[in-house]
C-alpha cells in the first residue's frame, strides 16, 4: 500500500484548530472541526483535488466540540461513516462534551469562560465503533487507530505505516499554536497523567512527526524532552494533591 500523505485542513486561523486529510488508496478525514464548519472542511478537501464523496471514513479523535463539532454535517455532506471510540459515546450522542472542562493552565481557564465553547454540536451515532487498536486497510489507508486515553476517556490517534502520528490533543503547540513548534498541553485534559502516559507510549513507537489538533507538526525529540519535564511537574502536583482529573471510564 502506498505511503500515506498527511494534509492539514485548517478550521480556525492558520493552525488554531486543525482537521487532517489522509491520502492513501482512498482518502480518510481525521476530525471534524467546530460546529458549522462542515462546508468549509468539504470545500478545503475538494481544493486538494479530492472529491469529498470519495471519503472512506471520518475518524474523530475525541469528544470535544472543536474535534467532533461538524461530524454529523460532514457525514450528511459526504456519506462517509464516522468512527469514534466507545468511551466517548456520551458526547457524540448528546452533542456536548463532558462537564466541567478541567483546564490545564491559564489558557484553559480563559477559554472556559468563552460561551462558544459550551454550545452544543449536532449529535451523531458512530457507524464504526472503536474499542481497541484498529487497522484502516479496509478503508484504503496504511494506518491504524490507536486508543490514547487521558485527554478524554475515548481519545484516539492515527499512526500511519510511514510513522506519522495524527495525535489529536495528546499534545499541542504552545498557546493554541501561537508559538509554533513548542510542545505544550492543550487547554484541557480529563486526566493529565493518563494522557501523558498515552503520549509517552506513542513516542515509544518512534513516530516521525506529531500532527496535532492545535498548531504545526511537532518534532518527536522535542516532545520527548517536554514530556520528561511534564512528568516531573505533574507528579509533583499529584503528590501535593493539586492535580484535578476525571476518572477514565
Amino acid at each position: 500500500m502506498s505511503r500515506t500523505k498527511i494534509i492539514p485542513i485548517p478550521v480556525l486561523g492558520k493552525h488554531a484548530v486543525n482537521a487532517y486529510l489522509l491520502l492513501g488508496r482512498r482518502p480518510v478525514l481525521v476530525d471534524a472541526g467546530t460546529p458549522g464548519s462542515g462546508s468549509l472542511i468539504r470545500d478545503r478537501i475538494a481544493g486538494h483535488g479530492v472529491d469529498p464523496s470519495d471519503l472512506a471514513l471520518i475518524v474523530i479523535t475525541h469528544g470535544h466540540i472543536d474535534h467532533f463539532g461538524s461530524a454529523a454535517e460532514l457525514h450528511r455532506l459526504t456519506g462517509a461513516p464516522v468512527a469514534g471510540h466507545v468511551a466517548d459515546l456520551e458526547p457524540f450522542r448528546t452533542g456536548r462534551a463532558r462537564m466541567p472542562y478541567l483546564p490545564t493552565g491559564p489558557m484553559g481557564r480563559l477559554m472556559n469562560r468563552n460561551r462558544k465553547l459550551h454550545v452544543p454540536a449536532d449529535p451523531f451515532e458512530p457507524g464504526v465503533l472503536i474499542r481497541g487498536e484498529t487497522g484502516l486497510a479496509d478503508f484504503g489507508l496504511d494506518a491504524r487507530i490507536m486508543p490514547t486515553p487521558g485527554h478524554t476517556a475515548g481519545s484516539v490517534s492515527v499512526l500511519t505505516g510511514g510513522g506519522d502520528l495524527v495525535a489529536g490533543d495528546l499534545v499541542a503547540n504552545s498557546f493554541m499554536g501561537l508559538i509554533p513548534g513548542k510542545p505544550a498541553n492543550p487547554p484541557f485534559h480529563d486526566d493529565p497523567l493518563h494522557n501523558l502516559a498515552s503520549l509517552r507510549a506513542m513516542l515509544a513507537l518512534d513516530p516521525t512527526k506529531l500532527h496535532v489538533g492545535h498548531g504545526v507538526p511537532l518534532d518527536p525529540e522535542r516532545v520527548r524532552r517536554w514530556a520528561e519535564r511534564e512528568q516531573r511537574r505533574l507528579t509533583g502536583r499529584a503528590n501535593r494533591g493539586r492535580l484535578r482529573s476525571r476518572a477514565m471510564s
